[in-house]
């Protein structure tokens, strides 16, 4: 059985730590791997090795650092079918959306190869009579990531590109369910010329998680996954002095008009709930059909949600693989059951699949729930899995307040030809991410990613130029050159300008 250890100091590293947690291939239900889990100490030598990186890699001209990332641009953008099978085999996902996955990460490696401009300073000549007025940026040392599954590659190229493009050490804490394609990254990075301890992964849990926050060495922390571990990661690193950004959990929803081309968006919303298995924080759980579109949207549903193909991510036929535990089907059958016993009517059931050869896979299928209501838990918690939920609103104003309503504050889209429509609705509901005719509004890397509400603990969204500034601080200074001759006795008021 093979046990995937940490990467520390520039190079695969065992550590101290004698606990291990199974790694699933979800398609067969069979353990491939075993991952150790990082102690307190392991996490402690990999903010050691990234501390002491830190005092050389700072001082590295721009250029420099630009340079790297080139290189890892090109050695990802190389290996990025290895880096997909590894994710189909470790999180379910099929090949191309892991490939999907990669590309849009690689996006936010292209944004760090040109952080020169992002990291431009002002200058002010003559704000006071010869004094002169300019800022810089400068990084900020031992920066950590905490990443969930379900991107293995994407969340945390959403961070420690720009990190490390800006001048920081980076530890990253992946999920222990999908561990390896972290450890590919790490190896990439290394030959794409980054110097030994600037980049580390250290795997684990709680125990690695809890080191990550306390450690008086760690700067900055950035973590995605659910809304309460996020709040639990924003107090505690908080606490400890250390800037925080937290994305949580989701509930995204997206309004279907009337005058919508039915078909199309029903294919978007098919994409958008089904896509990986709905296992995505932008995944659409929600369908809001307003007026009578309901009675025309929802057979499109059952028929498009039938016809999509579930396998294994190895399948090229395949369209959709499995969740990623056994549990985790378990407690997304459940709520579909609990949805259906509180007056839901089942449109498509994906209970109970079997995909042949597959028998001990982690596999649900499409669900489609007609006449949820707000009250339902299916319509309260986070499925996290293969299921979309109709909700039917009288108008574009009710399916508004509905949205509001909500804890989380995401992602939404609304489909329409209506320009009045999406005006009125990208100015009223309050979330962070609004796609027009889009069902999945992931920013692409110039712009910022990041929810409202119960979805994001923190004043800074991920990635962009939000990201830059989170990992950095700014230095403003005001200089004045006197000639000697001119040198005299400041008077003691506070200084003003003239």
């Amino acid at each position: 059985m093979t046990t995937i250890e940490h990467w520390i100091g520039g190079g695969p590293a065992a550590g101290g730590s004698d606990r291990l947690a199974p790694v699933w291939n979800p398609a067969t239900g069979r353990e491939r791997a075993q991952v150790r889990l990082a102690s307190a100490a392991d996490v402690d030598a990999a903010v050691q090795a990234a501390a002491t990186a830190f005092d050389h890699w700072r001082g590295q001209s721009l250029s420099t650092r630009a340079r790297v990332m080139f290189r890892f641009r090109d050695l990802v953008e190389r290996h990025e079918r290895e880096l997909a099978e590894t994710i189909a085999a470790e999180h379910g996902k099929v090949v191309d959306d892991a490939r999907g996955e990669i590309a849009r990460g690689r996006e936010v490696v292209e944004f760090a190869c040109g952080v020169t401009a992002a990291l431009k300073g002002g200058f002010s000549a003559e704000v006071s009579t010869g004094v002169d007025s300019y800022d810089f940026r400068e990084p900020i040392g031992v920066c950590a990531g905490i990443t969930p599954f379900n991107f293995p590659v994407m969340v945390p190229m959403w961070m420690h590109p720009i990190a490390i493009a800006t001048g920081n050490t980076f530890v990253l804490k992946p999920s222990e369910r999908d561990p390896s394609a972290s450890l590919s990254i790490a190896a990439l990075y290394a030959d794409a010329g980054l110097p030994d301890g600037v980049f580390n992964v250290v795997n684990g849990d709680k125990t690695a998680v809890d080191a990550l926050l306390d450690h008086p060495g760690v700067a900055a922390v950035s973590f995605v996954g659910s809304t309460p571990v996020a709040r639990y990661v924003h107090e505690r690193a908080t606490a400890s002095g250390k800037r925080v950004q937290a994305l949580g959990g989701a509930k995204n929803h997206a309004v279907v008009m009337p005058d919508a081309d039915l078909d199309w968006a029903a294919s978007q919303l098919t994409a958008a709930a089904f896509g990986s298995a709905g296992q995505r924080c932008m995944a659409i759980s929600v369908a809001v059909a307003v007026g009578d579109t309901a009675d025309a949207l929802v057979p499109l549903l059952k028929a498009k949600a039938e016809a999509v193909v579930v396998g294994p991510g190895d399948d090229p036929a395949a369209e959709m693989g499995p969740v990623v535990t056994r549990a985790s089907r378990d407690r997304v059958d459940a709520l579909v059951a609990s949805g259906v016993d509180q007056g839901a009517e089942p449109v498509a059931d994906g209970r109970g699949l079997r995909v042949e050869g597959h028998e001990d896979g982690f596999f649900t299928g499409p669900t489609v729930l007609d006449r949820v209501t707000p009250d339902m838990d299916v319509y309260r918690e986070e499925v996290f899995g293969p299921v979309l939920a109709v909700v039917r609103a009288e108008t574009l104003e009710a399916a508004i307040d509905l949205i509001n309503a909500n804890p989380y504050g995401n992602g939404t889209a609304i489909f329409t030809f209506d320009g009045g429509a999406v005006r009125t609705f990208e100015r009223a509901v309050d979330v962070g991410m609004i796609g027009v005719n889009v069902p999945v509004p992931v920013p692409t890397a110039h712009y910022s990613f990041g929810g409202w509400k119960d979805s994001l603990f923190g004043s800074s969204h991920i990635h962009g130029h939000e990201g830059v500034r989170f990992y950095t601080r700014a230095k403003t200074v005001t200089a004045r050159w006197p000639r000697h001759a001119e040198s005299r006795a400041a008077p003691l008021n506070f200084p003003a300008s003239s």
